[in-house]
């Protein structure tokens, strides 16, 4: 006949265990060797979500199906974001790229397994009609319409130093018209107050110096 042991199990109030916290607290070991909980860990059964007040320290890695970020005050270290061609990255504002010391550098990376790069896109507008001005966000301008046209370059100290404008005329049959591309006084186009386009397809490039244009 098997033999069986007694097992001694002491309900006295002095054993029972108690844990701390708000509803919904996860439990950590108190200083004091006892369960606890706190408002800035908690977790909602009903909606699945896990809430953290404070900083999370990760020294492995983290994997999520997306990221929702208010505000990103620093980031260190290398980063980077994608891993294949096909991969889409979109910036909607302003983005600067620099450093604390030295010069800036900006990189176009060839890709690691095919020995081509990817091509740069630059805002392009249309202009059809004469007496327009251009714009902060200008960099490519293509004229259409007929005939003599005036275009107007807002002064260089609002497109900032460093702006470039590139201006083309994409009407081959324009004739005898011509294109004049005019400086807000006292600015200057290579100390000139216009600039005309005459010919076959003619086109200018100029950059800003934060006081003048010139040509390049």
């Amino acid at each position: 006949m098997a033999q069986f042991r007694w097992a001694h199990i002491n309900c006295e109030a002095e054993d029972t265990i108690t844990v701390a916290g708000p509803t919904g607290s996860l439990q950590f070991l108190s200083a004091s060797n006892a369960l606890s909980g706190s408002e800035y860990l908690t977790y909602r059964a009903e909606n699945r979500t896990l809430f953290i007040t404070g900083t999370l320290l990760v020294s492995g890695t983290i994997s999520a199906s997306s990221f929702v970020i208010n505000q990103t005050d620093t980031v260190s270290g290398s980063t980077i974001f994608g891993n294949s061609d096909n991969d889409t990255h979109q910036f909607y504002g302003s983005m600067a790229v620099g450093k604390t010391t030295g010069t800036s550098t900006f990189k176009v990376i060839p890709s690691l397994s095919q020995s081509k790069t990817h091509g740069m896109r630059f805002n392009y507008r249309t202009v059809s009609t004469s007496g327009l001005t251009s714009s902060t966000g200008d960099y490519i301008i293509g004229f259409g319409g007929g005939g003599n046209m005036e275009f107007r370059l807002l002064p260089a100290s609002t497109h900032n130093s460093g702006a470039v404008l590139v201006l083309k005329d994409e009407l081959s049959a324009r004739g005898t018209g011509s294109i004049t591309i005019s400086a807000s006084a006292p600015n200057k186009i290579d100390n000139n107050g216009a600039y005309v386009l005459t010919g076959s397809n003619p086109a200018i490039s100029l950059y800003s110096n934060g006081a003048n244009w010139f040509v390049f």
